[in-house]
């Protein structure tokens, strides 16, 4: 497995390098993962919403049964039936400990409702922050762009302005050595 752990770390590395190198797709990616947990949430929310509903139905449903038993009870006791008064309240007495924990679920996943939808606001918030800052690194990299001087201004041609923007040879050996690496991998895995 050490192979195959070095191969993965060799990729994680370049690929945090390369998201170094080129902030505006970290950027991406974080607006990205920002994206999956917002649509992760409303599937979250929607999800409870339905057990909130269960629940309710469940509440009423329990509640119009604790009602049909309490009418049992007033009955037999009113005829005088103190056996199946007694049974009949037994059974009142346990739905009603029935709807109390029914009534405590659904109290939790309405806590759970609150909790989740200030998560999504939370990330709608971020996920507009760091649009505003893609916003920015795009029309910074817009104008470092236009301040570059061109190929064909100044005496040394193609080679002109400063490396520390867009530099094409520089890429070229960066994809060159990625590549080399890679194969000298491949070849270590053949063996």
């Amino acid at each position: 497995m050490g192979l195959f752990d070095d191969f993965n770390r060799f990729l994680e590395n370049r690929l945090e390098e390369f998201l170094r190198n080129n902030p505006h797709l970290e950027l991406e990616a974080l607006l990205e993962q920002l994206r999956e947990q917002e649509e992760d949430t409303l599937k979250l929310i929607a999800d409870l919403q339905l057990q909130e509903k269960r629940s309710q139905e469940q509440i009423l449903s329990t509640a119009q049964e604790i009602q049909r038993w309490h009418i049992r009870v007033e009955k037999a006791k009113s005829l005088n039936r103190q056996d199946l008064a007694a049974a009949a309240a037994q059974r009142e007495a346990a739905l009603l400990r029935e709807g109390n924990q029914l009534w405590g679920q659904m109290q939790g996943v309405k806590e759970r409702i609150t909790q989740a939808k200030e998560l999504l606001r939370k990330i709608q918030q971020r996920r507009q922050e760091v649009q505003a800052k893609a916003a920015q690194a795009q029309t910074a990299r817009a104008k470092t762009k236009a301040q570059q001087p061109s190929e064909t201004s100044g005496w040394w041609g193609a080679t002109s302005g400063s490396f520390s923007g867009h530099d094409d040879l520089e890429e070229k050996f960066r994809r060159w050595e990625t590549e080399e690496e890679l194969e000298q991998m491949k070849r270590k895995m053949g063996k």
